[in-house]
């Protein structure tokens, strides 16, 4: 039986010009009542998740920041933040190298000291809270920090996930988007948020739905029993999953559909 279900959305769930299928909301209301939590899994931030789901808010759980922050009902479940004494060292590395900008991502807003184009405007369409600042090391301290986003002028993957691992070893980079890589706490991913998760309300990996697009959605995948991507999304990791649904949102809202029926049943 299916208890959770858990999603990416930009490239997963979301549309071409991400927007929320519309009969997604419906399905969150029938997932509640039926006790299947639903979880929207993102490198977004919570505020932004909260004010996308806003119909139907109180009745999910949000993975955030790409599974260093947990919220429910407005709270904190979870949170796994990068200690202040690898963020000024993480921004020096990141600034040393041409076309990257970076983004502190804190728990309750994002912090940009760039206005470089597109950057600045990628920033403040993503991030419902954001502040341009005038310079990111003022931010440490203030505030927990979920990761670095750093925005690549290239290609992250031909670019930044080249470079940033080897020199931030005791950081998490990732790809999360075309030109986008994420640098988080070493143990914080979607698949850990899972594994929170199935410890907090007792959730079999069987138990356990994901879709996802992209290679920072690998471990949530890997962490649940039914594994889908959509047909367009990142090729290794179609190699690697194997089961798709079809693009921009209608085939992941299909496929819940179908798993609610062998819920009713």
């Amino acid at each position: 039986m299916i208890k959770l279900i858990a999603t990416d959305l930009d490239g997963t769930l979301l549309d071409g010009d991400r927007r929320l299928p519309e009969e997604i909301f419906p399905l969150v209301e029938e997932m509640y009542e039926r006790g299947v939590f639903f979880a929207p899994a993102s490198g977004r931030q919570y505020a932004n998740l909260k004010k996308l789901f806003a119909p139907v808010a109180d009745k999910a759980v949000f993975i955030c920041e790409n599974g260093a922050l947990i919220k429910r009902g407005g709270h904190t479940l979870h949170l796994d933040p990068i200690e202040d004494g690898l963020l000024k060292n993480a921004l020096d590395e990141i600034r040393a190298l041409p076309n990257l900008y970076p983004m502190l991502c804190g728990e309750n807003c994002a912090y940009i000291e760039s206005d470089e184009e597109p950057f600045r405007t990628y920033s403040f369409a993503a991030y419902t809270n954001c502040k341009r600042v005038e310079s990111l090391d003022g931010v440490i301290g203030r505030e927990e920090i979920c990761k670095i986003a750093v925005y690549d002028g290239i290609a992250a993957a031909e670019n930044c996930i080249r470079v940033l691992p080897r020199r931030l070893p005791a950081l998490r980079t990732i790809l999360s988007g075309f030109d986008w890589c994420d640098v988080s706490s070493p143990t914080a991913n979607k698949g850990a948020a899972i594994r929170f998760l199935q410890e907090e309300f007792h959730l079999k990996k069987e138990e356990c739905v994901a879709f996802g697009d992209h290679m920072n959605d690998y471990e949530m995948l890997m962490e649940c029993g039914k594994a889908f991507v959509p047909e367009n999304c990142y090729p290794p990791l179609k190699a690697i999953v194997g089961r798709t649904v079809p693009s921009n949102g209608r085939g992941v809202v299909q496929k819940i559909r179908e798993l609610l029926s062998e819920v009713k049943e």
